[in-house]
């Protein structure tokens, strides 16, 4: 599955494997089939809007104009 109605390149499908809510926004952890953890932050209003829960298959899509790396 891709979503190709909007302008995002990198979309990462998977399984909810972890959801930490809080009273405003929420982390929501994506495991992908290749074992990639992708964390998302978004509102937890769009987490009950969108009905998210552990186990459901979604889709990650990650759009960033800036990606900082620092060394170990």
């Amino acid at each position: 599955m891709t979503i190709t109605a909007i302008n995002v390149r990198n979309q990462f499908r998977g399984t909810i494997k972890e959801i930490v809510e809080g009273p405003v926004v929420s982390e929501v952890d994506v495991q992908t089939a290749g074992g990639l953890i992708v964390t998302s932050v978004i509102t937890t209003r769009s987490v009950k809007e969108l009905q998210l829960t552990v186990g459901k298959e979604v889709v990650a899509l990650v759009k960033s104009t800036e990606v900082s790396i620092a060394t170990l």
